[in-house]
């Protein structure tokens, strides 16, 4: 089984405009509620790919009770703590263009208590996992460091353990060496405060991540794929030329394939291929955290994969 972890849960609302005009009124030609967060679409995206899954975390108020009842209804299982402060709402604004404009609200504070009651539910989950993800940000009242206390965790246990962050949390969390880590282009950039982002600067910036006692580093490249670094291989996986419909969401579609493909102990070229089938199969739909299998099926055919 796999725990996906889910600090700072939404509810992410998705709204439908012909064109984003700054200043106006906007008339929503369709609007969608999605349990958000990270986390919450890695769960959605293994419960899809037909594996047990239960997702954590903290919600609150009447906005997180909207998210187990939608969570209920696509039939992902959780065990979330609950918390006094509202579960905050995110809203992602698609125009006819494709383009995606956010609004990432912080989340409400989270006290010590609900943290050792989070820290005790934990504890028990890792225990029947064979892999942990933990994704996103912290709410208020959660300390950048966090992550290192879950990582730790789940490794005194021998289980394998994704981390998908950014910035002071990623800096934190691969002090505690976890099984993978899986940053995009930019973040990469961030974490080194490097001025550019050339292929050759991102290949050495991921084999330094690597070598720092991560087992593997996986550098989500966009429509380009990915890089994955080990520590005896590296490699590049493309997908075929598609037409996204929403790229919101695919990261967590990658993550979602790694962890599987750890549980399943897949081969590293095998576990690259279906992530990024996965991934790019995930943006051919319209709903965050899901996609079709039979699209699947076909760019898995077609990535290509190169050792450098």
């Amino acid at each position: 089984m796999i725990t996906t972890v889910t600090l700072n849960v939404a509810i992410d609302k998705s709204y439908v405009v012909d064109e984003l005009r700054k200043g106006e009124v906007m008339r929503v030609r369709k609007c969608t509620n999605t349990p958000g967060g990270k986390g919450l679409n890695v769960a959605r995206v293994i419960k899809s790919c037909g594996e047990d899954v239960i997702a954590t975390g903290f919600v609150g108020g009447h906005t997180g009770a909207l998210v187990e009842d939608l969570l209920k209804k696509e039939q992902v299982p959780f065990d979330f703590t609950h918390t006094l402060s509202e579960t905050r709402t995110c809203i992602n604004v698609l125009d006819r263009k494709g383009t995606s404009t956010e609004f990432l609200e912080p989340g409400g504070e989270i006290s010590k208590k609900e943290i050792e009651d989070f820290l005790e539910r934990f504890e028990k989950l890792i225990s029947i996992s064979d892999v942990v993800t933990i994704s996103g940000s912290v709410p208020k009242g959660v300390r950048t460091d966090f992550y290192v206390k879950l990582i730790t965790m789940v490794k005194e246990k021998g289980k394998k353990v994704i981390l998908d962050t950014s910035g002071d949390l990623l800096k934190e969390g691969i002090k505690a060496c976890p099984t993978i880590i899986k940053p995009n282009r930019d973040e990469v950039r961030a974490l080194f405060n490097l001025a550019e982002d050339s292929w050759d600067l991102i290949i050495e910036r991921a084999k330094e991540l690597q070598s720092s006692c991560v087992e593997m580093v996986v550098v989500s490249l966009g429509k380009d794929g990915a890089l994955l670094v080990t520590e005896d291989a590296m490699y590049h996986g493309k997908p075929p030329s598609i037409i996204p419909i929403n790229t919101v969401g695919s990261g967590d579609s990658m993550v979602a394939a790694f962890a599987i493909g750890l549980m399943k102990q897949f081969p590293v070229e095998d576990m690259l291929r279906y992530a990024i089938s996965v991934s790019a199969a995930s943006t051919l739909t319209m709903k965050t955290g899901s996609f079709q299998e039979e699209d699947r099926k076909r760019i898995y055919e077609e990535v290509t994969i190169t050792r450098l």
